[in-house]
């Protein structure tokens, strides 16, 4: 299987064949006043311009999983949020979300996502990125439910849990972790 990470920046087409033209999650933290078809219009301006809205990930040359990933003042929901708390004033780059097809689910994407996350915000000048991530506590969670990534993940990537948040996901907790690049 061979992956291939890419900034979503002039993948409009492949974003909208992903994740469909209804909307998604991450949409949501980037102007939760918006309505999905005004949504929809952001996200295809963000498409168009650098650093994007985040990266897709390619199976064989096919679109098969979304990381959104973005410096975090760009999410005006997650700078305005009730559960998830800021930390400080360090620039950071936010990874809100993951979206992995069907079909090519179970095969470790979201882990080639992330590193390729980290590295586009490290080619656009990131020295700090948060997650913001559920704690499963050992049990099994609804992939509906994961679509913020897990600890496990975060920490497999060289993140480190910072605090809890009064965010919940599938019923549980989600944590605020940091990685600080090099």
């Amino acid at each position: 299987m061979a992956v291939e990470v890419r900034a979503a920046v002039g993948r409009w087409d492949d974003f909208t064949s992903l994740l469909g033209r209804g909307g998604c999650v991450c949409m949501a933290y980037r102007n939760s006043s918006l309505d999905a078809l005004a949504r929809l219009d952001h996200m295809r301006g963000l498409c168009q311009r650098e650093p994007g809205p985040g990266v897709l990930a390619f199976v064989d040359g096919e679109v098969a999983g979304w990381c959104s990933i973005a410096p975090k003042a760009t999410y005006r929901a997650l700078v305005n949020s009730r559960t998830i708390p800021h930390v400080d004033d360090a620039a950071a780059w936010s990874a809100v979300c993951f979206r992995v097809r069907v079909g090519f689910r179970r095969r470790g994407l979201m882990h080639d996502l992330l590193d390729g996350a980290i590295e586009h915000a490290r080619g656009n000048g990131a020295v700090l990125i948060e997650g913001y991530p559920v704690d499963p506590a050992g049990d099994r969670i609804d992939q509906t439910a994961a679509y913020v990534g897990t600890v496990g993940l975060f920490e497999a990537h060289g993140f480190e849990p910072v605090l809890q948040t009064a965010g919940r996901s599938g019923g549980k907790r989600r944590w605020l972790v940091r990685r600080t690049l090099a």
